[in-house]
């Protein structure tokens, strides 16, 4: 009876051994993917460095061939007067936004940055030829990013939540019933995307989605296999998740934004850069495929992660104007 006993206990301690094991392999991704290191009042620890560099990050980067034009328009929205907003997410965090007015608005775009960005990063490169075609522009910080609070970046699941509570805002302040679009990139376009299957504000006229992903699930199976050659991702991707729903409370499911453009109702105009290796295209042509609203889908030869915009910016430019002039009366 003992001995049985005694190897019952052996068993235990094995399989928990094993579990943990196995539970623990999937954190240092984890903690890679989504922690971003923020204490609650929206500060950046001390020891939360940088302590390598990726190549596919590193060159997918519009200032990789597009350095001047980055730093410019980077630096002309810091140097324009704007407004600072805040509002409370639904989980209760601080969340900071820069409005900028236009001087006669003929519109209003969210603008909805990227993976660990910032407002005025690539969101910026367009935002001087919005502003001078009558576009009032709210740039966003999404949560963990600028000024907003948080902890975990949850790729689109919670950021969704936060953009509609920015729409909100957005239209108790929209006295003139301007028409409003929503602007997002990388994530931040699958963030737009994901929004688009709850009810929005009448006055939403469009959305832009530039080389948006299509589910962060997929995307992280592209990293680990593509990037860091690693075996066995779907394990991987499941221990993931499981941190995800513990630690961070969403799961991955949530960033699939195949259901939203099933229901999504809104014109969606779709960029991609035919080189991505960081978001890679087939996401945008699988999105477009889906999307049941009307729709235009732009490829831009020659051009990586976030910049299109850079590498034909008169044909960027030519098919904003046409969606606000198509849908600005609707």
């Amino acid at each position: 009876m003992k001995r049985h006993i005694s190897v019952l206990g052996k068993t235990a301690f094995v399989t928990s051994l094993a579990g943990g094991v196995f539970l623990a392999m999937g954190w240092p991704f984890f903690s890679f993917i989504t922690y971003y290191g923020k204490k609650k009042n929206g500060k950046v620890k001390e020891n939360s460095k940088k302590w390598f560099r990726l190549k596919h990050t590193e060159i997918n980067h519009p200032r990789h061939l597009f350095a001047d034009e980055y730093e410019e328009s980077k630096k002309w929205c810091e140097e324009q007067s704007m407004q600072d907003w805040y509002i409370s997410s639904c989980d209760g965090l601080k969340l900071h936004a820069s409005y900028f007015p236009a001087e006669d608005p003929k519109r209003i775009i969210l603008m909805s940055h990227g993976y660990k960005g910032n407002k005025f990063g690539s969101m910026g490169h367009m935002a001087r030829f919005l502003h001078k075609s009558g576009c009032s522009l709210l740039f966003i910080d999404q949560r963990c990013c600028g000024e907003s609070e948080g902890k975990y970046i949850t790729f689109g699941a919670k950021e969704h939540l936060d953009v509609l509570r920015w729409l909100k805002t957005l239209d108790k302040m929209n006295k003139d019933k301007l028409p409003i679009y929503l602007y997002g990139q990388s994530m931040g376009a699958a963030t737009v995307l994901l929004a688009a299957e709850k009810k929005l504000p009448e006055e939403v006229r469009g959305i832009i989605a530039d080389c948006g992903f299509h589910s962060m699930k997929d995307q992280l199976r592209d990293i680990a296999s593509g990037w860091f050659h690693l075996h066995w991702v779907e394990l991987l991707l499941l221990r993931v998740d499981l941190f995800c729903r513990i630690f961070a409370k969403f799961s991955m499911k949530e960033t699939d934004v195949t259901n939203a453009l099933k229901k999504n109702k809104v014109p969606v105009l779709f960029f991609h850069g035919e080189d991505d290796t960081y978001v890679t295209p087939d996401n945008t042509v699988r999105n477009y495929e889906i999307c049941k609203a009307s729709k235009e889908m732009v490829l831009i030869p020659g051009a990586r992660h976030l910049s299109s915009s850079f590498a034909a910016p008169d044909l960027y430019k030519e098919k904003l104007l046409k969606m606000f002039s198509e849908r600005d009366g609707k």
